[in-house]
């Protein structure tokens, strides 16, 4: 056993960025913040009860920064340096995995050095886990960047209860079998107690793979191995919508998406984009569908403009480059056939957003377009959806976002079907506002009900570690 943390914790939170951002204030002095994600707020609460600490890359290169405690958690920054983000996570994790993972939007590159980092990085964090832990602790191992964790931290403390939680899609079989270390990453896996997937068709497709590669005998939603009994489920994540709810009804939000609006030039229509910047995301497809509703006449400019927020990513990947430049490229296009002398018909913003201004663009939208051509969940769709208690505005969602299994009332389109999308968007656009009312109320019962809250929780209960109210 590695040697022991300065404080050793009930329950470990292993992901790969810490809950919290290192920020620079004016006068040239250094302070953490605590990160904006909702996967934080959720588990906050748990961990505070059960002296909880989280480990994970600080988010600079370099010797990591000391252990220390934040608002109640205890942190443990792991070390990456320049070479091995490049190789662990810009390689490995974002240039295999993450294409090979999403149904090969993108072809999947693989390298024997990139992998070589994955695994000392993973055993790196595995053995930091191990330092932190008390006694039969109960540790979290999040997503595709650490899926050898849970296996490597079985082999030094058996007497933990891990569990792991995929925020991305797992491929089918065909799809996962092209990886060179496919034998290694399903092991890596079964090395926690329950392997968590947003969709149960991820859990499916896992619990084939053991029968496939390991001669398992998976029943029902586990398997034996080890001389353990391995469950894998579906348990979707989703945001705190009670939050997002009060923040997009406070009164300075609402304002603000009347300025919008305004600043918009007051068109009759809005339709809306919010993505990370990523290939996955579909917003080609979108650009695609609002250029041709404009060729054909249903819809005109300005009185119909979108506003597409593309928020940067993985800039340093070619990729990710030429997607950018193509999408600008599109936007000009558009603009240049169909923008007039009063503004532009796509309002095209590639910045980072504040949750503020972002809740305000969600009031102001009449149509929220969410098009990926594969997502694990897609929390953009369920933010508008909370943000809209006014019952207005109307959803277009692809069917192969994770978000599409509980958004029912959405307008459920495939990315792949410009046509569809068009007439999804068409229909999102004429609908009554009653209509409207209608399925904006149904879904955010939905939403609503199956909170992050309800996730956590749900994942806790069935690793056999039931928060305390």
């Amino acid at each position: 056993m590695p040697a022991e943390s300065s404080t050793r914790s009930s329950v470990v939170i292993v992901a790969n960025r810490l809950p919290v951002d290192q920020v620079t204030d004016p006068d040239g002095s250094t302070r953490w913040q605590r990160s904006p994600g909702g996967l934080v707020s959720a588990l906050e609460p748990f961990m505070r009860q059960r002296s909880g600490a989280w480990l994970g890359w600080s988010g600079a290169a370099g010797d990591a920064p000391a252990e220390f405690d934040n608002e109640g958690l205890h942190l443990v920054p792991i070390t990456l340096s320049t070479e091995e983000l490049d190789r662990y996570y810009e390689g490995f994790c974002n240039a295999s995995l993450w294409p090979l993972y999403h149904d090969v939007v993108q072809p999947p590159a693989f390298h024997r050095s990139w992998w070589d980092a994955y695994v000392t990085i993973n055993a790196r964090f595995a053995e930091a886990a191990s330092a932190a832990a008390a006694p039969e602790a109960t540790v979290w191992v999040h997503d595709y960047q650490l899926q050898l964790v849970p296996a490597m931290l079985r082999k030094s403390r058996p007497d933990l209860r891990i569990g792991f939680f995929l925020h991305i899609p797992f491929p089918p079989m065909e799809l996962f079998m092209q990886l060179p270390w496919r034998r290694q990453i399903v092991e890596g896996l079964l090395g926690a107690d329950l392997i968590g997937f947003q969709r149960p068709m991820g859990a499916h497709n896992f619990l084939q793979l053991t029968r496939h590669l390991l001669k398992l005998r998976p029943s029902g939603s586990s398997v034996d191995y080890d001389g353990r009994a391995v469950r894998a489920a579906s348990f979707p994540i989703s945001i705190d919508t009670a939050a997002f709810d009060r923040l997009a009804s406070s009164p300075e939000v609402v304002e603000r998406a009347s300025a919008i609006r305004n600043e918009l030039g007051s068109p009759e229509k809005i339709i809306l984009g919010v993505d990370r910047l990523d290939y996955t995301k579909g917003i080609g497809v979108r650009l695609r569908a609002f250029e041709e509703l404009l060729q054909d006449g249903s819809i005109t400019a300005p009185e119909t403009v979108l506003v597409q927020v593309a928020t940067p990513s993985r800039e340093r990947i070619e990729h990710y480059v030429t997607m950018r430049e193509e999408i600008e490229r599109t936007v000009g296009h558009i603009n240049g056939d169909y923008g007039g002398i009063g503004g532009p018909a796509v309002h095209y913003l590639h910045q980072s957003m504040p949750k503020e201004e972002l809740a305000a663009l969600y009031r102001a939208a009449d149509v929220m377009a969410v098009t990926p051509y594969r997502d694990g969940m897609n929390l953009v769709a369920k933010e508008y959806v909370a943000a809209r208690g006014d019952l207005g505005g109307a959803l277009v969602l692809s069917e192969f976002a994770g978000a599409a299994a509980e958004l029912r009332h959405a307008f459920l389109v495939n990315p792949h079907d410009i046509t569809g999308v068009k007439a999804a968007l068409r229909d999102a656009l004429a609908i009554s506002p009653a209509a409207a009312a209608r399925r904006m109320r149904a879904m955010r019962r939905t939403v609503r009900k199956y909170d992050l809250d309800h996730w956590a929780e749900s994942f806790f209960a069935a690793l056999g570690s039931e928060p305390t109210s």
